[in-house]
């Protein structure tokens, strides 16, 4: 392995957690790492003074162009669009390339959507990186005192967004552990309790699967469509597993179809303490085998 190989891996696992922050998909942070492989392997590296800053400069260039053709094809995306959870359980195991990416959690990379482009790269690199407002500035084209503005501005829409990003894993493992009791006992009233009055369900199934062409809102509709969904599995002859597991390292529930991992639920709760924002991927093209 040549040096500069050598500097590029070491940066690789986080030049991996910023492309995955900024795309919410494993594939697309993946190939815009690669591309800033490609650029590096081409550059002077005599006039590189600072490797790590012109590498993570760079992928966020890449991941910023890459979020604009994203965002066009999740336009037609059939029904809501969620981001790609990472997965990690007693049968699952996250790569090495993945550990950093998996301290985002999912609610947050959701909300991050309303961000936009530059938003989204200032604020990563700000809160997630630490980055300067010099090399902020130099990543996104924008000066210091604009990217100062984006920051601000991104914390402002995540904060008026609905859910938590800052509960504590017990909290989210606990309403997981009621939501899913309500629903094997098949308690609505129990369920409905749960549930913040402006809670929001997000099911992602990429027309691959049965799911909700739209967000359900409100805990009553929330309840009537999940319950009935699970009440509908429970009775399903072909065989179904329930486990525990770690979303993007919250608590989540993995459930697996004849030994295939067939949804993913998580959630992130209100700052009353109930169900602000329901996560339900079953898009197997967005699952671990």
């Amino acid at each position: 392995m040549t040096a500069d190989t050598a500097i590029f891996e070491a940066e690789r696992p986080a030049l991996t957690a910023l492309c995955y922050r900024m795309l919410g998909e494993r594939a697309s942070a993946e190939d815009a790492v690669q591309d800033t492989w490609l650029r590096w392997e081409r550059a002077d590296h005599g006039a590189i003074e600072n490797p790590r800053a012109w590498l993570r400069r760079t992928a966020t260039r890449i991941a910023i162009d890459a979020l604009r053709s994203a965002r066009a094809r999740r336009e037609t995306y059939p029904g809501p669009w969620l981001p790609e959870p990472l997965v990690e359980s007693d049968t699952l195991s996250l790569e090495d390339s993945f550990a950093l990416a998996q301290e985002c959690e999912l609610a947050l990379l959701w909300a991050m959507e309303r961000l936009s482009e530059t938003e989204r790269a200032a604020f990563i690199l700000r809160e997630a990186f630490d980055a300067g407002y010099d090399e902020i500035a130099a990543a996104t084209g924008k000066s210091e005192a604009a990217c100062r503005q984006l920051v601000s501005r991104a914390h402002k829409r995540l904060q008026e967004s609905g859910p938590r990003f800052d509960a504590p894993p017990a909290e989210v493992a606990d309403l997981l552990q009621r939501f899913m009791s309500a629903a094997a006992a098949q308690d609505h009233d129990a369920a409905l309790a749960l549930f913040s009055p402006g809670a929001v369900a997000y099911t992602d199934g990429g027309k691959k699967v049965r799911a909700a062409l739209r967000p359900l809102t409100g805990p009553a509709e929330i309840t009537q469509v999940l319950m009935a969904v699970m009440a509908k599995a429970m009775k399903d002859p072909v065989q179904w597993s329930v486990e525990p597991g770690l979303a993007n390292g919250a608590p989540a529930i993995v459930r697996r179809l004849e030994g295939r991992v067939d949804l993913i639920l998580t959630l992130a709760p209100a700052t009353d303490g109930r169900i602000a924002w329901l996560y339900a991927m079953r898009n197997p093209d967005k699952l671990p085998a």
